[in-house]
Protein backbone atom coordinates (compact mmCIF):
# COMPACT_ATOMS: atom_id res chain seq x y z
CA UNK A 1 0.00 0.00 0.00
CA UNK A 2 2.64 2.44 0.45
CA UNK A 3 3.67 2.29 -3.16
CA UNK A 4 0.26 3.69 -4.34
CA UNK A 5 0.13 6.20 -1.48
CA UNK A 6 3.47 7.27 -2.42
CA UNK A 7 1.95 7.98 -6.03
CA UNK A 8 -0.71 9.85 -4.66
CA UNK A 9 1.41 12.53 -2.74
CA UNK A 10 3.89 13.15 -5.89
CA UNK A 11 0.96 13.51 -8.08
CA UNK A 12 -0.97 16.07 -5.56
CA UNK A 13 2.68 18.21 -5.23
CA UNK A 14 2.48 18.34 -9.00
CA UNK A 15 -1.17 19.25 -8.77
CA UNK A 16 -0.14 22.03 -6.13
CA UNK A 17 2.20 23.06 -8.19
CA UNK A 18 0.40 23.73 -11.02
CA UNK A 19 -2.93 25.46 -9.03
CA UNK A 20 0.12 27.83 -6.88
CA UNK A 21 1.60 28.90 -10.52
CA UNK A 22 -1.79 29.19 -12.18
CA UNK A 23 -3.45 31.10 -8.93
CA UNK A 24 -3.68 34.53 -10.52
CA UNK A 25 -5.09 33.08 -13.42
CA UNK A 26 -7.25 29.99 -12.22
CA UNK A 27 -10.33 32.38 -11.18
CA UNK A 28 -10.66 34.29 -14.21
CA UNK A 29 -10.11 31.17 -16.67
CA UNK A 30 -12.94 29.16 -14.36
CA UNK A 31 -15.29 32.09 -14.72
CA UNK A 32 -14.45 32.39 -18.75
CA UNK A 33 -14.95 28.93 -19.21
CA UNK A 34 -18.08 28.56 -16.79
CA UNK A 35 -19.96 31.80 -19.03
CA UNK A 36 -19.00 30.23 -22.00
CA UNK A 37 -22.83 28.38 -22.93
CA UNK A 38 -24.47 31.09 -22.05
CA UNK A 39 -22.45 33.53 -23.92
CA UNK A 40 -22.79 31.46 -26.87
CA UNK A 41 -26.48 31.10 -26.49
CA UNK A 42 -26.80 35.10 -25.92
CA UNK A 43 -25.20 34.98 -29.51
CA UNK A 44 -26.90 32.84 -31.15
CA UNK A 45 -30.20 35.27 -30.10
CA UNK A 46 -28.89 37.80 -31.69
CA UNK A 47 -27.48 36.47 -34.72
CA UNK A 48 -30.63 34.05 -35.37
CA UNK A 49 -33.27 36.50 -33.98
CA UNK A 50 -36.20 35.58 -36.37
CA UNK A 51 -35.41 32.11 -35.96
CA UNK A 52 -35.77 32.34 -32.68
CA UNK A 53 -39.13 34.01 -32.51
CA UNK A 54 -40.34 31.98 -34.91
CA UNK A 55 -40.17 28.63 -33.00
CA UNK A 56 -41.27 29.90 -30.11
CA UNK A 57 -44.57 31.50 -31.73
CA UNK A 58 -44.43 27.68 -33.45
CA UNK A 59 -44.16 25.79 -30.23
CA UNK A 60 -46.07 27.55 -27.67
CA UNK A 61 -48.48 29.48 -30.21
CA UNK A 62 -47.95 32.82 -27.90
CA UNK A 63 -47.59 35.42 -31.00
CA UNK A 64 -44.91 37.67 -32.26
CA UNK A 65 -44.56 40.04 -29.53
CA UNK A 66 -44.18 37.37 -26.17
CA UNK A 67 -41.64 35.22 -28.87
CA UNK A 68 -39.94 38.72 -28.66
CA UNK A 69 -39.82 39.58 -25.48
CA UNK A 70 -38.70 35.82 -24.55
CA UNK A 71 -35.63 36.08 -27.07
CA UNK A 72 -34.95 39.71 -25.88
CA UNK A 73 -34.78 38.33 -21.94
CA UNK A 74 -32.89 35.92 -23.20
CA UNK A 75 -30.21 38.11 -24.69
CA UNK A 76 -30.14 40.97 -22.39
CA UNK A 77 -29.79 38.34 -19.34
CA UNK A 78 -27.35 35.97 -20.67
CA UNK A 79 -24.89 38.66 -22.05
CA UNK A 80 -25.42 41.45 -18.98
CA UNK A 81 -25.21 38.53 -16.90
CA UNK A 82 -21.88 37.17 -18.21
CA UNK A 83 -20.11 40.82 -18.01
CA UNK A 84 -21.23 41.24 -14.97
CA UNK A 85 -19.89 38.06 -13.72
CA UNK A 86 -16.32 38.64 -15.72
CA UNK A 87 -16.29 42.20 -13.95
CA UNK A 88 -16.89 41.00 -10.74
CA UNK A 89 -19.95 43.36 -10.44
CA UNK A 90 -23.09 42.77 -8.35
CA UNK A 91 -22.05 39.32 -8.82
CA UNK A 92 -25.56 37.92 -6.55
CA UNK A 93 -27.69 39.18 -9.19
CA UNK A 94 -25.66 38.13 -12.27
CA UNK A 95 -26.19 34.62 -10.92
CA UNK A 96 -29.83 35.46 -10.48
CA UNK A 97 -29.90 36.53 -13.68
CA UNK A 98 -28.23 33.59 -15.30
CA UNK A 99 -30.06 31.10 -13.25
CA UNK A 100 -33.76 32.47 -14.24
CA UNK A 101 -32.19 32.03 -17.46
CA UNK A 102 -31.88 28.69 -16.94
CA UNK A 103 -35.35 27.94 -15.71
CA UNK A 104 -36.76 30.31 -18.03
CA UNK A 105 -35.41 27.84 -21.15
CA UNK A 106 -36.19 24.73 -19.04
CA UNK A 107 -39.68 25.30 -19.32
CA UNK A 108 -39.72 26.61 -22.94
CA UNK A 109 -37.69 24.10 -24.20
CA UNK A 110 -39.60 21.51 -22.41
CA UNK A 111 -36.66 19.85 -20.87
CA UNK A 112 -38.78 19.06 -18.27
CA UNK A 113 -38.92 16.02 -20.24
CA UNK A 114 -36.07 15.34 -21.29
CA UNK A 115 -33.88 13.50 -18.50
CA UNK A 116 -30.44 14.11 -20.47
CA UNK A 117 -31.00 17.86 -20.89
CA UNK A 118 -32.51 18.43 -17.33
CA UNK A 119 -29.45 16.82 -15.54
CA UNK A 120 -27.33 19.23 -17.10
CA UNK A 121 -28.83 22.16 -16.69
CA UNK A 122 -28.46 21.04 -13.03
CA UNK A 123 -24.91 21.06 -13.44
CA UNK A 124 -25.01 24.16 -15.04
CA UNK A 125 -26.89 25.63 -11.71
CA UNK A 126 -24.21 23.77 -9.14
CA UNK A 127 -21.51 25.73 -11.49
CA UNK A 128 -23.25 29.51 -10.66
CA UNK A 129 -23.28 28.25 -6.91
CA UNK A 130 -19.64 27.86 -6.90
CA UNK A 131 -19.12 31.10 -8.73
CA UNK A 132 -21.99 32.64 -5.68
CA UNK A 133 -19.41 30.98 -3.64
CA UNK A 134 -16.45 32.49 -4.77
CA UNK A 135 -18.14 36.15 -4.58
CA UNK A 136 -18.73 35.58 -0.83
CA UNK A 137 -15.50 34.46 -0.01
CA UNK A 138 -13.95 37.40 -1.83
CA UNK A 139 -16.45 39.93 -0.18
CA UNK A 140 -15.18 38.64 3.61
CA UNK A 141 -11.60 38.78 2.29
CA UNK A 142 -11.92 42.18 1.73
CA UNK A 143 -12.80 42.67 5.55
CA UNK A 144 -10.45 40.01 6.95
CA UNK A 145 -9.34 41.62 9.90
CA UNK A 146 -12.91 41.81 10.83
CA UNK A 147 -13.79 39.61 13.68
CA UNK A 148 -16.15 37.03 12.36
CA UNK A 149 -18.82 35.11 14.20
CA UNK A 150 -17.95 31.79 12.59
CA UNK A 151 -17.84 29.71 9.94
CA UNK A 152 -19.48 31.37 6.12
CA UNK A 153 -22.27 28.47 6.34
CA UNK A 154 -24.25 29.71 3.40
CA UNK A 155 -20.75 29.57 1.41
CA UNK A 156 -20.08 26.25 2.45
CA UNK A 157 -23.42 24.79 1.70
CA UNK A 158 -22.85 26.42 -1.90
CA UNK A 159 -20.00 24.83 -1.98
CA UNK A 160 -21.74 21.58 -1.34
CA UNK A 161 -24.46 21.80 -2.95
CA UNK A 162 -22.20 23.17 -6.41
CA UNK A 163 -20.33 19.70 -6.17
CA UNK A 164 -23.16 17.43 -5.84
CA UNK A 165 -24.90 19.52 -9.10
CA UNK A 166 -21.62 19.12 -11.17
CA UNK A 167 -21.82 15.25 -10.71
CA UNK A 168 -24.96 15.34 -12.49
CA UNK A 169 -22.98 16.10 -16.10
CA UNK A 170 -20.90 12.82 -15.55
CA UNK A 171 -24.54 11.01 -15.54
CA UNK A 172 -25.33 12.21 -19.28
CA UNK A 173 -21.46 10.89 -20.18
CA UNK A 174 -21.81 7.68 -18.93
CA UNK A 175 -21.49 5.67 -22.16
CA UNK A 176 -23.29 1.69 -21.69
CA UNK A 177 -21.21 0.28 -24.51
CA UNK A 178 -19.35 -2.83 -24.12
CA UNK A 179 -16.22 -1.95 -25.00
CA UNK A 180 -12.77 -1.63 -23.50
CA UNK A 181 -12.38 2.37 -23.58
CA UNK A 182 -15.92 3.30 -22.74
CA UNK A 183 -15.68 0.76 -19.62
CA UNK A 184 -12.47 2.37 -18.51
CA UNK A 185 -13.76 5.75 -18.78
CA UNK A 186 -17.03 5.49 -17.34
CA UNK A 187 -14.87 4.18 -14.13
CA UNK A 188 -12.13 6.79 -13.82
CA UNK A 189 -14.71 9.75 -14.37
CA UNK A 190 -17.65 7.94 -12.16
CA UNK A 191 -15.09 7.48 -9.39
CA UNK A 192 -13.11 10.82 -9.69
CA UNK A 193 -16.75 12.41 -9.46
CA UNK A 194 -17.79 10.54 -6.26
CA UNK A 195 -14.16 11.64 -4.74
CA UNK A 196 -15.23 15.70 -5.40
CA UNK A 197 -18.50 15.43 -4.23
CA UNK A 198 -17.57 13.57 -0.85
CA UNK A 199 -14.52 16.44 -0.74
CA UNK A 200 -11.60 13.98 -0.95
CA UNK A 201 -8.56 14.96 -2.38
CA UNK A 202 -10.99 17.36 -4.00
CA UNK A 203 -8.33 19.26 -6.17
CA UNK A 204 -6.37 16.49 -7.52
CA UNK A 205 -9.55 14.88 -8.11
CA UNK A 206 -10.66 18.05 -10.18
CA UNK A 207 -7.75 18.61 -11.90
CA UNK A 208 -7.58 15.58 -13.72
CA UNK A 209 -11.58 15.96 -14.48
CA UNK A 210 -10.63 19.22 -16.04
CA UNK A 211 -7.92 17.50 -18.35
CA UNK A 212 -10.17 14.12 -19.07
CA UNK A 213 -13.22 16.82 -19.73
CA UNK A 214 -11.44 18.95 -21.99
CA UNK A 215 -9.98 15.73 -24.09
CA UNK A 216 -13.21 14.43 -24.27
CA UNK A 217 -15.11 17.17 -25.25
CA UNK A 218 -12.74 18.29 -28.00
CA UNK A 219 -13.15 14.77 -29.36
CA UNK A 220 -17.07 14.15 -29.03
CA UNK A 221 -18.06 17.27 -29.51
CA UNK A 222 -15.78 18.96 -32.49
CA UNK A 223 -18.78 21.19 -34.17
CA UNK A 224 -16.03 23.09 -36.25
CA UNK A 225 -15.68 19.71 -38.01
CA UNK A 226 -19.18 19.63 -39.30
CA UNK A 227 -20.18 22.11 -42.01
CA UNK A 228 -23.01 24.87 -41.24
CA UNK A 229 -25.45 23.51 -42.98
CA UNK A 230 -26.45 20.26 -41.16
CA UNK A 231 -28.24 20.28 -37.73
CA UNK A 232 -25.91 18.04 -36.25
CA UNK A 233 -23.16 21.45 -35.46
CA UNK A 234 -25.75 23.02 -33.29
CA UNK A 235 -26.20 19.80 -31.31
CA UNK A 236 -22.29 19.45 -30.84
CA UNK A 237 -21.79 23.04 -30.25
CA UNK A 238 -24.21 23.51 -27.57
CA UNK A 239 -22.73 20.22 -26.14
CA UNK A 240 -19.47 21.59 -26.05
CA UNK A 241 -20.21 24.78 -24.81
CA UNK A 242 -22.12 23.23 -21.99
CA UNK A 243 -19.19 20.95 -20.72
CA UNK A 244 -17.13 23.95 -20.99
CA UNK A 245 -19.37 25.42 -18.00
CA UNK A 246 -18.94 22.39 -16.17
CA UNK A 247 -15.18 22.34 -16.63
CA UNK A 248 -15.10 26.25 -15.32
CA UNK A 249 -17.38 24.28 -12.14
CA UNK A 250 -14.74 22.21 -11.77
CA UNK A 251 -11.27 24.93 -12.02
CA UNK A 252 -13.82 26.82 -9.46
CA UNK A 253 -13.65 24.05 -7.10
CA UNK A 254 -9.88 23.59 -7.60
CA UNK A 255 -9.46 27.49 -7.02
CA UNK A 256 -11.75 27.32 -4.04
CA UNK A 257 -11.25 24.07 -2.63
CA UNK A 258 -13.99 21.92 -1.49
CA UNK A 259 -15.49 24.39 1.41
CA UNK A 260 -16.00 23.19 5.19
CA UNK A 261 -18.22 21.00 4.28
CA UNK A 262 -15.95 17.84 2.65
CA UNK A 263 -13.94 15.22 4.15
CA UNK A 264 -10.62 17.12 3.26
CA UNK A 265 -11.97 19.82 5.67
CA UNK A 266 -12.30 17.49 8.49
CA UNK A 267 -9.02 15.65 8.09
CA UNK A 268 -7.60 18.97 9.41
CA UNK A 269 -8.83 19.01 12.70
CA UNK A 270 -8.16 15.09 12.67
Amino acid sequence: MSIPNEYIAKTEDVAEQVIKRGKNVLPTVARLCLIATFFEDGLRMYFQWNEQREYMDMSWGCGKFLATVFVLTNLIGQLGGCGMVMARFKVDIAVGLLFFIVVLQTIAYSILWDFQFLLRNFALIGALLLVLAEARIEGRSLFAGVPSLGDNKPKNFMQLAGRILLAFMFITLIRFELSVWNVIQDIIGSTLMVLVVLGYKTKLSALILVALLTILNLYHNAWWTIPSYKPLRDFLKYDFFQTLSVIGGLLMIVSLGPGGVSMDEHKKKW
